[in-house]
Order: structure tokens, then C-alpha cells, then sequence
């Protein structure tokens, strides 16, 4: 990353507010490359047990952290606390984009999965890729899992306030508006957990001195709310639509 993005991307992390939703989204850092393998979910599947995978990016992946810090690690934790049934598998590669996450999307998101959680875009963002391209490369992946009878789980992104508002209306309103129109179950901002108590920024005690990643605390949290949400998301039809 050159240097001046990068304390663009510090300046927006620091000065986010409120506007439509409790926070605009912080930025991911495009750093590393490859799978992750160390940060797969510590129970390979069984064919008894539901297999959701979760495609994402560095903050899927876990960057900087331990290998059992990632959040997909914390909501295997949950689920095996709670005594359900289900393998989570980290797909996540750091630095990808959602146009990397399609071109990888058919061996990432393997055979036996029956489901997957769509959590691509942040890079898009920094890179102020236009939200046209990035709402084409998540349709694709959409269609690709519904033409495999998939689950299809959303996570959506916020755009930071330095990139202006016409840009971060299109972006902000890109998951919502595929939610509906591919009836998906939403999980309306990634970095929710990790945002302030007043609502207007991102706690900078949960993000690593990149300014960038979560904490292991912040990963937690992410974790641990994403595996609420994904319990009563996983209990429901899938399909949060009347028509289907």
C-alpha cells in the first residue's frame, strides 16, 4: 500500500460518524496473499454436521492474529458450546477483493458446504473500485450458490467518509438492496461490534496498531455476535422472503 493511502485510511478510521447506519465502516488492509490454512475452524465437517464456510478477506482471515483468534474461530467455539451442529470453515485470504473472491469462489467454497457467508467488499473500498463492479462480482457469487442450493449469509461493509458521499451512498446501499433482491439473509455491517458507545466511531482499543485489523478482543466481539445472529439465521427457512 503506498504511504499516503495508508494515512488516508488511518484519517478516515479516526474520524468515522453516524449517517444512515450507527457507524461507517473502517478499512481492510490489503497485505498479505494466499489461503489461510492455519485459520480453519479446529473440527473438519462430518457429513452429519451443516458445513458453512465463510469467504472473506484479511478480517475473516484473522491478520495479525493467533491462529484461534479469527472470528470464524470464535463462532465454531459458540456453536460447539451450544452443542450445534456445525462446521465453520475460514475462507478468508487477506487482500482479496470481491472480484478475487469470485475467481476463487468455486474450489473456496468446496462440495461439501451447505452454505456460505458472503463477507467480501472492504478492499473494494480501499481501493475505490466502483460499487457497480463490486455489486456484479457479489451477484455472481449469489447465483453461483443459489444454482448449487446453497444458504447464501451476507455481510455487508460501510464506505469511509473520505471517500465522499456519492460514492458511499452507492456503496452502503449495495448488500441491502442484493438482500432483497436475491432474499439473503443480512448481516447489515461486519465491524458493528467493535463500534463505540456513543455510536460514532470504531473503539481504537479493539483494532491493532495498524489501525486497521481487530484486536483478538475486537475479533471476539465480531465473533461472538456473528454467532448470534447466524444461530437464529441458521434456525430460520434461509430464505427471508414470502415469494420463495
Amino acid at each position: 500500500m503506498r504511504k499516503h493511502k495508508h494515512f488516508a485510511v488511518m484519517a478516515a478510521l479516526l474520524g468515522l460518524v453516524t449517517a444512515c447506519s450507527p457507524a461507517a465502516a473502517p478499512i481492510v488492509q490489503a497485505s498479505q496473499e494466499g489461503m489461510t490454512t492455519a485459520k480453519s475452524a479446529p473440527i473438519p465437517p462430518a457429513e452429519d454436521r451443516y458445513s458453512l464456510v465463510i469467504l472473506g478477506d484479511s478480517l475473516t482471515a484473522g491478520f495479525g492474529l493467533a491462529p484461534d483468534e479469527d472470528f470464524p474461530h470464535i463462532i465454531q467455539g459458540d456453536f460447539e458450546t451450544q452443542g450445534r451442529s456445525v462446521a465453520i470453515l475460514n475462507a478468508g485470504v487477506s487482500g482479496d477483493t470481491s472480484a478475487a473472491g469470485l475467481a476463487r469462489f468455486d474450489w473456496a467454497v468446496g462440495p461439501d458446504a451447505n452454505g456460505v457467508l458472503i463477507a467480501l467488499g472492504a478492499n473494494d473500498m480501499l481501493n475505490g473500485l466502483d460499487p457497480a463492479q463490486t455489486r456484479q462480482n457479489l451477484v455472481a457469487m449469489i447465483e453461483k450458490a443459489k444454482a448449487r442450493k446453497l444458504d447464501v449469509f451476507l455481510a455487508g461493509m460501510r464506505a469511509a467518509p473520505n471517500l465522499g458521499t456519492a460514492y458511499g451512498a452507492q456503496f452502503d446501499r449495495l448488500y441491502g438492496d442484493l438482500a432483497t433482491q436475491y432474499c439473503v439473509a443480512l448481516y447489515p455491517f461486519l465491524m458493528q461490534p467493535l463500534v463505540s458507545k456513543d455510536g460514532t466511531a470504531i473503539d481504537q482499543d479493539l483494532i491493532q496498531r495498524d489501525g486497521l485489523h481487530p484486536t483478538a478482543a475486537g475479533a471476539a466481539r465480531i465473533g461472538h455476535a456473528l454467532s448470534d445472529w447466524l444461530a437464529s439465521a441458521l434456525e430460520s427457512s434461509h430464505i427471508p422472503c414470502s415469494s420463495d
